[in-house]
């Protein structure tokens, strides 16, 4: 089997597309997020979905070719490594000075093309986005950039990570800080299965500029 290979769709994949797991001395799988853990893997493709069928149809023990112990909960332990992960990245960002706290201050980014992507705690109010994503498809109207949004993380999350109070809106701006933490999010968001208010957003978009090419 190549090593690249998931074991539950049998199918290649980047690196990235996939998540790596080895087997710990006490015959535990143990997923290696960043991929540096010694001895054999195995891969998964990168989300939910697949990690929780590959522990259900013990799919790791003919991976491994041993009888191996899959953790009950492995699905979610995966996306507590990857929140971990990706807050810490986040966390870096803003010692970096690569982050813009507060609506007004992502609004402007946005607007500005400074953003990389934004964030909305959980919690986050329906008007307070609504503002943000007008902001996002104004830019993109205008010849910027499609600046995607997540909401991830809670309040709390974020306000820990930022070392704020109250974090509900923050972008992440352009730069090597902001695309490293990037990475992570998009591997946290593909996990528990994209976002569907950034698809929303996009068909939008696109919506629009159809309906304009048919008035012109």
């Amino acid at each position: 089997m190549n090593d690249r290979t998931c074991i539950v769709t049998r199918k290649q994949a980047e690196p990235d597309e996939l998540i790596r797991f080895v087997v710990g001395p006490d015959s535990a799988v143990v997923p290696d997020i960043k991929r540096n853990l010694p001895g054999r893997g195995c891969w998964v493709s990168a989300d939910r979905l697949h990690i929780d069928k590959a522990a259900a149809k013990n799919l790791f023990a003919r991976a491994f070719k041993a009888q191996v112990i899959v953790p009950p909960d492995l699905g979610g332990m995966v996306d507590g490594l990857l929140s971990r992960y990706a807050l810490g990245m986040l966390g870096l960002s803003r010692k970096a000075g690569a982050i813009a706290l507060g609506a007004t201050k992502v609004e402007s980014a946005v607007r500005g093309g400074l953003a990389l992507f934004v964030l909305h705690a959980t919690e986050a109010s329906d008007d307070g986005v609504r503002k943000i994503s007008q902001a996002r498809r104004a830019t993109v109207h205008l010849g910027g950039p499609a600046i995607l949004a997540y909401k991830l993380f809670s309040e709390a999350e974020l306000s820990l990570a930022l070392g704020g109070t109250n974090v509900i809106h923050a972008a992440v701006l352009a730069g090597d800080a902001g695309r490293a933490v990037q990475k992570r999010m998009v591997a946290l968001d593909r996990y528990r299965g994209g976002s569907p208010d950034d698809l929303a957003m996009l068909a939008a978009v696109a919506d629009e500029d159809d309906a304009a090419e048919d008035m012109e």
